[in-house]
């Protein structure tokens, strides 16, 4: 790659349309002029291990966040990665895989804007903040359609992490250009 790559990030708490805007942009940008990385891939704990540990993935303490920062910064120099991957269908890990940057390189997920140094590798930052309401029964859908979870789990789930989503999730909002 010549040019060194436009990285935007797309963060929000969990349920808050990130991977739904993202697809969009990618389709509007050209899926052959993007490459999109999930932060949530680089959860340090499996499903079972979380619940084991009583942590939620809005923990910094259970993602790999130094590891992120150095992909991000990595991306942003013009260099691939070899990226973890998280499977949300069953909360285990896949096989790792290799990603170069593209023109246009969109970072998603829950934590991207944690750290002061992946604040500054991107060139935009989105933070994605719908109702609260709307947010809840959009994650009650998801996780039931696609996750296998029960209405109550999810709505149960939602009030164990919002002291999470107070501590780690929200305060990441004054750091995006763009608020949504």
């Amino acid at each position: 790659m010549n040019a060194r790559p436009i990285i935007l990030g797309v963060v929000g708490d969990s349920a808050a349309g990130k991977t739904t805007i993202t697809r969009g942009l990618v389709r509007v940008l050209g899926e052959e002029h993007v490459a999109h990385i999930c932060t949530d891939d680089y959860h340090r704990y499996d499903r079972k291990q979380r619940a084991e540990l009583n942590i939620t993935p809005l923990d910094p303490d259970c993602n790999y966040i130094d590891i992120m920062a150095q992909d991000i910064a990595r991306l942003r120099a013009g260099d691939a990665i070899l990226k973890p991957v998280y499977k949300h269908q069953d909360g285990t890990f896949g096989p790792p895989v290799y990603v170069k940057p593209e023109r246009f390189t969109i970072v998603e997920g829950l934590l991207g804007y944690h750290l002061p140094e992946m604040r500054d590798a991107y060139d935009v930052r989105v933070f994605l903040n719908p109702p609260e309401a709307i947010r809840r029964q959009w994650k009650v859908i998801r996780d039931c359609s696609r996750r296998g979870y029960t209405t109550d789990q999810v709505l149960s789930e939602l009030d164990r992490r919002e002291a999470d989503s107070e501590a780690y999730i929200r305060p990441q909002r004054r750091h995006a250009d763009i608020v949504v």
